[in-house]
């Protein structure tokens, strides 16, 4: 993904408290605070983190349980002391699981553990790189579980930093559905999308192929399941795959949660790149489709990326997973 010299020390970022045995960092309802801080040159090579009330804790029976709090923790990473982050997004989102339906999977760069949620990444750093923790949630307290393994390194000047754009909304069928607009130099690295149409039994948003902007020119794809490497609206249902993958479809609740990533088929850009699914059917085919993304990249220095949506505007799909209804794979 990057070529990266060899460090000269491995270090650990923890939520964990030696002195106090206190292992997590509390974030109340409408709190944010930084839970992590390094100082240095080097790069975030792993980040895991975890905390519960997307289920039931049995050390604490009483409290909520509501899958949808993974939607209302925004996780921040902000490079070298940037006043904006450069990679902003919910937690169910920047780990594969916008729908708020955890499933485990465990990918090369992204995954959920069976319990905990990790993002490999690298995260180049010059001076600091430093993560926040916002808490939407309006009942929830955030008890959050962070580890982050980092290399110490003297990085050379081509290297660039990570960034993560959210966007998410509900739009009509016929509308371009953009994950990323950016100007370079840089390259874009991954995509992680979940998407759910308004009527039930409905996929056909699937038919939108992408559509890449790279400098003035154009990159046509075929369809959307073929851009994620799948087929006939991803026919054999779910597959976990290294660099792509289907984590969820549901046909009877139109849902999909897909990623795909990018390595040495990197899309490069030297100036301006726009990154869009757009579909080619006639609107009066098309139904309403509700969408939210994490789009990567890695751009030569630190921009900052979209805002993420109040509580409200995360809340974007038009039925929950505290839904009584079966799954169709």
């Amino acid at each position: 993904m990057l070529n990266l010299p060899r460090p000269h020390r491995t270090r650990q970022v923890t939520t964990f408290e030696p002195d106090s045995g206190l292992k997590v960092a509390f974030v109340e309802p409408g709190e944010s605070r930084t839970v992590a801080r390094i100082d240095g040159s080097g790069y975030l090579a792993r980040l895991w983190l975890t905390l519960p009330g997307w289920f039931w804790a049995h050390w604490e029976p009483d409290r909520p349980v509501d899958p949808a709090v993974l939607k209302h923790v925004v996780v921040r990473i902000h490079v070298d002391d940037s006043e904006e982050p450069q990679i902003a997004a919910p937690i169910a989102d920047l780990f594969g699981l916008g729908l708020a339906r955890v499933r485990s999977y465990a990918s090369r760069w992204v995954g959920a553990s069976s319990g905990g949620f990790y993002l490999t990444l690298p995260m180049p750093f010059r001076r600091s790189l430093r993560i926040d923790i916002d808490n939407r949630d309006p009942d929830q307290r955030v008890d959050l579980f962070l580890n982050g393994l980092y290399q110490l390194a003297d990085l050379p000047p081509e290297v660039p930093v990570l960034h993560g754009s959210f966007s998410t909304g509900r739009h009509q069928g016929e509308d371009p559905l953009t994950l990323l607009e950016t100007t370079g130099p840089g390259r874009y690295v991954g995509t992680l999308l979940s998407l759910q149409a308004q009527p039930r039994s409905y996929l056909s948003y699937l038919e939108a192929p992408e559509h890449i902007d790279v400098d003035g020119e154009q990159i046509i794809g075929t369809g959307m399941e073929d851009y994620f490497l799948g087929g006939w609206y991803f026919r054999e249902g779910t597959v976990i795959g290294p660099d792509h993958g289907v984590l969820l479809k549901d046909t009877l609740d139109s849902a999909v949660s897909l990623y795909r990533f990018h390595d040495t088929d990197a899309i490069w850009f030297d100036s301006t790149l726009r990154f869009r699914f757009r579909n080619p059917w006639d609107p009066d085919r098309l139904r309403p489709v509700a969408h939210s993304a994490v789009a990567f990249s890695y751009l030569d220095g630190a921009h900052p990326v979209r805002e993420v949506p109040d509580r409200d505007g995360l809340r974007c799909w038009y039925r929950w997973h505290t839904e009584d209804h079966p799954a169709i794979p």
